[in-house]
């Protein structure tokens, strides 16, 4: 997965603002004291932006951010060194709740709504997206997909990204996944839910997650990459098929994981490393992002001792 044009593309269709509740004890319906606050500008592809931000490769980001709270994001692109080609729409962006009660581990969630998208900013997407493949070989599109925007989409960007040359990976959900991976792109990630969802049967165990990820595959897609949580991952292409588990970290924060997980893979396959590197470094990237809260990479120094922790296991041919 190496495009002979160097830059990373993020595409994000419903960006967040992810807000952080410290609440000690939370009890619904009671009187709760927030102890500590955090916002941290998101969504899944401007997370993946922010982490591969720093690397060899040019990242930019696009897609929507509400106008009333793009400054977060900018401030976040700028500091990262992120091109911001992301359109503005009348609104806010959605806000994501997650209410944490270190005493008990719990973390409840309240997603917001986000903005409606007309039809008129998807045509000006295409036609930025269609732009940024000059000089672009790689795009990421990933994240829910908001109101107003047909759930084909992402298959029909994979469609029209590949024609012109670019390397394309989605990270995405329910139909939205159907219908991409239906397009063919060069690489996936669901969850093992996710996967579950896409082909209709229950996964019980690692093994019919694994013997699902290998069909998945050889449907025609290079790299299929399942997130298992604190179980590690599953990593399945033509080099062949592992399994990693991640040392024990502590943990600030689970969200953005995955998104770390992505920008791992992608910045050691666009390095060239074999499937085998690509997932140590992907796995130990991903749980050193766990004692951040944001899309606040682990330190280098972090994920290089991180690396000698993961284990590896190849997966038979079952």
């Amino acid at each position: 997965m190496r495009p002979t044009k160097p830059g990373v593309v993020t595409v994000t269709l419903n960006a967040a603002i992810d807000q952080t509740l410290e609440c000690p004890g939370f009890t619904a319906g009671e009187v709760n004291r927030v102890v500590a606050e955090t916002r941290t500008p998101g969504g899944k592809g401007i997370n993946v932006a922010a982490f591969l931000a720093g690397g060899t490769r040019p990242v930019t980001a696009a897609g929507f951010l509400g106008a009333d709270s793009a400054p977060l994001f900018e401030a976040l692109f700028h500091e990262r060194g992120i091109h911001d080609r992301c359109l503005r729409l009348p609104g806010s962006s959605r806000m994501n709740i997650k209410v944490v009660d270190r005493t008990s581990g719990a973390v409840t969630d309240l997603n917001l709504p986000g903005l409606s998208i007309p039809e008129e900013a998807l045509a000006a997407l295409t036609t930025t997206l269609d732009a940024l493949a000059e000089e672009n070989g790689c795009f990421v599109l990933s994240g829910s997909v908001p109101a107003g925007v047909p759930a084909t989409l992402y298959a029909t960007l994979t469609e029209r990204l590949r024609a012109k040359g670019a390397r394309v990976a989605v990270d995405t959900s329910g139909e939205p996944l159907r219908h991409a991976v239906a397009s063919k792109p060069d690489f996936v990630k669901p969850n093992a839910r996710e996967l579950e969802a896409l082909v209709g049967r229950p996964l019980k165990n690692a093994g019919e997650v694994a013997r699902a990820a290998r069909d998945l595959h050889a449907s025609g897609i290079g790299l299929v990459v399942v997130s298992l949580g604190a179980e590690g991952a599953l990593f399945i292409s033509d080099d062949g098929a592992w399994r990693t588990l991640s040392p024990p970290v502590e943990v600030a924060s689970t969200v953005g994981a995955g998104d770390a997980l992505v920008a791992g893979v992608l910045a050691s396959r666009l390095e060239g490393h074999d499937l085998e590197t690509c997932a140590r470094r992907s796995t130990a990237f991903a749980a050193g992002k766990l004692a951040k809260v944001g899309p606040v990479p682990p330190a280098p120094e972090r994920v290089a001792e991180l690396l000698c922790a993961v284990r590896m296991h190849p997966l038979g041919t079952g």
